[in-house]
């Protein structure tokens, strides 16, 4: 039997969902905006509730890395208002006529694009996911249902209830943002297979998460997240460079789907690259995996394992491998890669052009860091995810891949012949 609370919040969900498909823009910016100072306002009650979040953490052992995701602080409160800021600046996807064309009988066609409808977001202790999802939804004109993890359940409660009163207060529908409290499995589960109310599923999270949403839902799912990212430095790289760009990928955000997890170096500069290179991320709390010849320059590393190379570690961990060549360091990555950012160094500009041509993934890099695959980097504002997949929409997901398009057809009178 579907669980009340699913039933209850998708019915509301698709009836805001008509109501936000033309709720004009000025009323969806005004909602944001309202959304933002809430946050704002709201900031000792966020952080309460995030305290007793990572309380429970800290208590059940989680990693510092992971408890760094989980972690508010006045900072990320302000940068997630912000964004929702940043949303409202932006152009409106929705309603956007992108062509004209006259067919049969002179009728005229358009291709507009619209709403998906009801988006799901089940996505693990990120609390900065509630703030996004919701703001980059109602931009769109698409209702959501959030169901976070029960990690940041304190949270992901107290986030979405405020924006969802600050967004009622400015104009949008009841039942435009909401949180699916219940915290267990099958409850996620039935969500999955909630083809009723869902037009579209959206994973954010680590590996178990992401192949559980995909063998179990039925609901048609967006694949998002799961970033084993490379960094190849090649024959002929600015060594300095690549120092500072493998340093930047691993050490700023270590717990983040964009951030480099293995280093493939060419064997033409490993051994002035690696001792360097290798002390400095050693130094920084990063523990070192590698092939044999990576032990052999630094005895420090321990051996990797062929799991290692496949691993998306989230945490202070680098998998290291000395390669001959751009094709073995490509091959590499076709084999353990998860299509996320993949980043070579390089002074060739022909190894660049095979590199951005040959490697299959959602971002390639020439000469700069894997952590800029993000939507506010790239100028989308906010981001509901980067897609790893290749159907409707692939990276950094922003306003235009949370939308679909439908034909619309004038005539005056025409009738088929």
């Amino acid at each position: 039997m579907l669980n009340e609370e699913l039933k209850i919040k998708g019915e509301l969900a698709q009836t805001a969902s008509y109501q936000l498909a033309t709720l004009p823009t000025e009323i969806k910016n005004q909602a944001l905006l309202a959304m933002a100072d809430a946050l704002e306002l709201q900031e000792k009650e966020i952080l309460t509730a995030n305290e007793s979040d990572m309380n429970n953490g800290r208590e059940r052992g989680t990693s510092k890395a992971l408890l760094d995701r989980l972690l508010l602080t006045s900072a990320r409160i302000k940068d997630m208002a912000e964004g929702l800021r940043a949303v409202a600046t932006l152009s409106d996807p929705v309603g956007e006529v992108e062509a004209m064309w006259k067919g049969a009988q002179d009728i005229e066609i358009g291709r507009m694009r619209v709403p998906l409808g009801v988006i799901g977001i089940i996505y693990e202790a990120r609390p900065n996911v509630t703030v996004d999802a919701a703001g980059l939804c109602l931009k769109t004109g698409n209702a959501v249902i959030l169901r976070g993890s029960s990690d940041a359940l304190q949270s992901n409660r107290t986030i979405a209830a405020i924006l969802a009163k600050a967004a009622e207060s400015a104009g949008a529908p009841r039942g435009s943002i909401q949180l699916i409290e219940n915290p267990s499995r099958e409850v996620a589960t039935q969500m999955m297979k909630l083809n009723q109310y869902l037009d579209v599923l959206i994973p954010r999270g680590g590996a178990g998460l992401i192949q559980s949403v995909v063998e179990n839902a039925t609901v048609p799912v967006i694949e998002t997240g799961i970033g084993n990212c490379h960094i190849y430095v090649d024959s002929s790289a600015d060594l300095a460079m690549a120092e500072e760009i493998i340093v930047n990928a691993k050490i700023q955000r270590p717990a983040v789907c964009n951030a480099a997890e293995s280093l493939l170096v060419h064997e033409k500069v490993a051994a002035q690259f690696l001792p360097k290179a290798g002390k400095r991320l050693l130094d920084l709390g990063v523990e070192l995996r590698g092939c044999a010849r990576t032990q052999a320059l630094l005895p420090e590393a321990k051996a990797a394992s062929e799991k290692d190379y496949s691993a998306e570690f989230l945490d202070l961990i680098l998998s290291v491998k000395v390669v001959d060549s751009l094709e073995e360091a490509m091959g590499h990555i076709h084999k353990y890669g998860t299509k996320h950012s993949e980043a070579i160094v390089t002074e060739s500009y022909k190894n660049a052009r095979t590199f951005l041509q040959g490697v299959d993934a959602a971002t390639v890099y020439v000469n700069a860091s894997t952590r800029f695959t993000d939507g506010f980097q790239f100028g989308f504002g906010a981001e509901i995810g980067i897609s790893t997949q290749k159907l409707h929409a692939r990276g950094p997901m922003g306003l235009k891949e949370l939308t679909t398009i439908k034909y619309i057809v004038y005539g005056n009178g025409q009738v088929r012949i």
